[in-house]
């Protein structure tokens, strides 16, 4: 696995006073605006949700600011000729030109009226989201549009650009997902860079994100063996990362990002925040500590140290939700139960006592071996000490063998039978002497006292 090396070949003398430029692309990509902090409102949810916002310290935006990006972007002379370029027609067919010289048929070069033909105009009706970025709409694409193009539903980002720097961004994400190729990576199909928009192109995830399906009230639960699947595609996504030639660090892993195909195959989504990795002898990535509260390894909140086990731990936290059907976060519950890993790590131990924080939406259709392997790898992974988290090659292997245990807790007595929810979220479970209690299913801690 490598991650190709892009070189813009450019003869453009450098701009006065502009940054030194440098001889490699350390590339991180386009960092998403909220400039005017409207929130994602997810409708068929191919993008990620905002509604967790990354909040650390001082910081109260999901990304950095335009002079943050300005200082790790545009590292080779050609990149910046083309970030600094005027937004005009003439920069925009150089721009084009550089582009297809460096991806040819990698990448597609779209029109804009053709990316305005795909989605009716960008039709409301066609609309998957939208936040500080811009908005990002389906299209249908098909071989006529382009030669070698197949067939295809798409979704379309239309960027919301405010000068160079929103160029910049885009340029920046063109540049980084072009060079990302992977099963359990959402592909960018191509790009438009025309006048003054910039779009985006990226396959269609028809799932929508694994958000959607874990915590939306209208969606039906995912099964066991589902939710397994989507767990080992996204440790296969991130393992391709840490394991390139130049290791890719995430940085942004949350369900929110993690897209579903039509038979639940998940890619990561989203690479704003991602950052190439340590080189040689250095261990870490010092950086600003960005992320989504909830998922940032604590010793990168606290350090800014930035390495691939930041992403291991994002990697527990996504677990737990897989078997919890809780999220990260949640300010709707009782303060003691609102941070998933504090409400949830008592528990992760042991078999008997992991039942009162399984997802009650499984039912018990779960494995009880399974569900006990889970929980003890995402306590490896939310370990404190970056040292004790395992690898991905690890995780993969350990998840893949629990794909074919069949020793569901229905049917072997770790989940009651007599166990029924009701509207005010009250699990009914039957004593030995006949009566009945109930059992808060907010609260494992009050099951467990019952033992």
């Amino acid at each position: 696995m490598f991650v190709r090396v892009l070189i813009l070949v450019s003869n453009a003398n450098p701009l006065p006073n502009s940054p030194t430029p440098l001889s490699l692309i350390h590339l991180s990509p386009p960092i998403m605006r909220q400039q005017h902090s409207k929130p994602w409102r997810p409708f068929t949810a191919n993008c990620c949700s905002a509604e967790d916002q990354t909040i650390f310290g001082n910081f109260s935006r999901c990304r950095p600011s335009r002079s943050d990006f300005s200082k790790e972007v545009a590292q080779l002379p050609s990149f910046r000729r083309l970030s600094f370029s005027d937004l005009s027609r003439s920069s925009s067919l150089r721009i084009n030109d550089d582009l297809a010289q460096s991806f040819g048929s990698d990448l597609y070069d779209f029109q804009l009226s053709e990316l305005r033909r795909v989605t009716q105009n960008f039709s409301v009706n066609f609309l998957l989201g939208e936040g500080g970025f811009g908005t990002v709409h389906k299209g249908y694409v098909d071989e006529n549009l382009r030669q070698g193009l197949k067939a295809q539903a798409v979704a379309v980002k239309l960027l919301d650009i405010e000068g160079l720097q929103g160029h910049r961004e885009w340029l920046a994400e063109v540049i980084f997902l072009g060079q990302l190729r992977h099963p359990h990576l959402v592909k960018l199909i191509g790009y438009c860079c025309e006048d003054d928009e910039r779009l985006l192109v990226y396959e269609f995830m028809p799932r929508g994100s694994l958000e959607n399906h874990l915590f939306k009230r209208l969606s039906i639960s995912l099964p066991w063996s589902t939710r397994l699947k989507i767990a080992i595609g996204a440790a296969k996504g991130l393992a391709f990362l840490h394991g390139a030639e130049k290791p890719v660090i995430y940085r942004d892993l949350k369900t929110s990002n993690v897209l579903l195909d039509s038979d639940f195959t998940a890619k990561l989504s989203d690479f704003g925040l991602a950052k190439m990795g340590p080189e040689g002898s250095e261990t870490h990535v010092t950086t600003r500590v960005m992320g989504t509260y909830g998922y940032a390894a604590p010793e990168y909140v606290s350090t800014g140290q930035l390495t691939t086990k930041c992403d291991i731990y994002s990697f527990g936290v996504v677990l737990l939700e897989l078997l919890t059907g809780r999220r990260a976060v949640d300010k709707s519950r009782p303060k003691s139960e609102q941070n998933l890993i504090d409400w949830a790590k008592p528990y992760l131990s042991s078999t008997r006592r992991l039942r009162y924080v399984m997802d009650p939406r499984l039912s018990g259709q779960y494995s009880v071996k399974g569900a006990k392997e889970i929980a003890h790898l995402a306590l490896q992974c939310i370990s404190l000490s970056p040292k004790d988290r395992p690898r991905m090659p690890a995780i993969i292997e350990t998840l893949e063998s629990l794909q074919f245990l069949k020793d569901m807790a229905v049917t072997c007595g770790h989940w009651p039978a007599s166990q029924k929810s009701s509207r005010n979220g009250v699990f009914a479970k039957a004593k030995n002497d006949g009566k009945v209690e109930s059992i808060r299913k907010s609260s494992p801690a009050a099951a467990a006292n019952q033992k």
